[in-house]
């Protein structure tokens, strides 16, 4: 008999396959995380620049403001939720899917603050 052989031989090709799942499952699980932060980024992005159109459009009404962050939001591959002005003050909310993730960011654009004295 070899010093080899015995009941050992071929152990190291089950522990090559269970670390190779592992990895496997580490590598999806990552994969998973980078679509979630994507999909979260994609709807910060496509609010706020949402947002920004319709305050900037204010002075035309609500309807054509949120007309205007609606083609912003589409532009960037993104459902416009919500739109609502209050004076100078835009508020939004945008969905984006990406992959098996959704995510719904809100945000908020107009005049700055005035300065406390």
């Amino acid at each position: 008999m070899s010093r080899y052989g015995g009941r050992d031989r071929g152990s190291a090709t089950v522990w090559a396959a269970l670390v190779a799942t592992v990895l496997a499952a580490v590598f999806g699980g990552v994969l998973l995380l980078g679509q979630a932060v994507v999909a979260r980024h994609r709807a910060a992005a496509a609010a706020d620049l949402a947002a920004l159109a319709a305050a900037a459009g204010w002075a035309h009404g609500p309807q054509k403001a949120c007309a205007a962050a609606l083609r912003v939001a589409r532009a960037q591959g993104a459902e416009l939720g919500a739109c609502r002005l209050g004076g100078e003050v835009a508020e939004v909310r945008a969905r984006v899917a990406v992959g098996p993730f959704t995510a719904t960011m809100g945000a908020r654009a107009g005049p700055p603050l005035a300065a406390a004295p």
